[in-house]
C-alpha cells in the first residue's frame, strides 16, 4: 500500500511538473508571437514613415528635397501684394545669379511661368535676395540646393506668398540647371522667394497639388556650381542638411 501511495505521489509530482513546463512554453509561444508582431508595426511605421519623408521632401524645400527644397511660409497677418503677372511680359528673361564667387548664367521663362517669373524679377530688382543665404542642399536621390529664405532656415518668405504651380514637368523628371520654385507640401499657393537649383537631374514626385513651378534654366556655370560648392557635401554629411560650405546670394541681376 505504502508502495502505490508513493507512486501516485510521483505520479502527481511529475504530472505538475508537466503542467508547469507546458504553462512556461505557451507562455513563452506568446511572447514571442508578441514580439513579432510588434517588430512588424515597428517595421511598417518606419516604412511609412520613409515614404512620407520622400513624397514631402520638398515640403520644407521644392519644394521643398519644402527634394519637398524649407516650405515657403502662408501669408502673415498683414501680407504684401503679390507682383503682377504682366510684368514677366510674356519674354525670356536673361539673368545673373552670383552665389559666393561663382556667377550663374540663367535665363528665366516669362512666357512659361508668368506669375512666378515676376516675382523673381521683382525680388530681384528690389535687392530682396542680395545677402541671402543658400540653406539647403540635398545629396542623395535629389540634387537640389534651395536659396531666397531671408531667415535662413526654410521658414521665410517675402511677405506674400502665389500660386497656382506654372510649366511643372509631367513627368516630374527635372534636368540639371533647373531652377524651380519651392513651396510646402500639397500648397499650390504658398510659392513665395525661396527657390532651388537643381545640379544633377532629379526626379521629384507630384503630391496633391501638383509637382514645382520652373522658372527657368542655368545656361552656363553649374559646373563651377558643383565644383565650388555642391560636391562639398553638407555639414553634418547627412544627405540633406547645410551646405558644409556656406553659400551666400552676393547678387541677382535681371535684364
Amino acid at each position: 500500500m505504502a508502495t502505490n501511495d508513493r507512486q501516485a505521489r510521483e505520479a502527481r509530482a511529475r504530472l505538475r511538473t508537466y503542467q508547469a513546463r507546458q504553462e512556461v512554453h505557451a507562455r513563452s509561444v506568446r511572447r514571442r508571437r508578441r514580439d513579432n508582431v510588434v517588430a512588424v508595426i515597428a517595421l511598417v511605421a518606419v516604412l511609412a514613415l520613409a515614404t512620407a519623408a520622400q513624397l514631402l521632401y520638398f515640403g520644407g524645400g521644392p519644394g521643398s528635397p519644402e527634394a519637398e527644397p524649407s516650405a515657403t511660409p502662408a501669408p502673415t497677418a498683414t501680407p504684401q501684394p503679390v507682383p503682377s503677372a504682366d510684368l514677366a511680359a510674356d519674354r525670356t528673361w536673361v539673368a545673373a545669379l552670383t552665389l559666393n564667387d561663382t556667377t550663374l548664367s540663367v535665363e528665366l521663362d516669362g512666357a512659361a511661368a508668368p506669375q512666378a517669373v515676376s516675382s523673381t524679377i521683382s525680388l530681384a530688382r528690389s535687392g530682396f535676395y542680395d545677402g541671402l543665404a543658400c540653406h539647403r542642399l540635398t545629396t542623395e536621390g535629389i540634387f537640389v540646393l534651395q536659396c531666397g529664405d531671408p531667415n535662413g532656415d526654410g521658414t521665410g518668405g517675402p511677405g506674400y506668398s502665389y500660386g497656382p504651380i506654372e510649366n511643372a514637368p509631367e513627368d516630374g523628371v527635372y534636368p540639371a540647371g533647373t531652377l524651380a520654385m519651392a513651396r510646402q507640401p500639397g500648397a499650390a499657393e504658398s510659392q513665395g522667394s525661396q527657390f532651388f537649383i537643381v545640379y544633377e537631374d532629379t526626379t521629384l514626385p507630384a503630391d496633391a497639388a501638383g509637382g514645382y513651378t520652373v522658372i527657368g534654366r542655368v545656361t552656363d556655370g553649374l559646373d563651377a556650381l558643383r565644383t565650388e560648392i555642391t560636391d562639398f557635401g553638407t555639414a553634418d554629411e547627412v544627405p540633406d542638411g547645410a551646405p558644409v560650405r556656406p553659400v551666400t546670394i552676393t547678387s541677382f541681376v535681371v535684364e
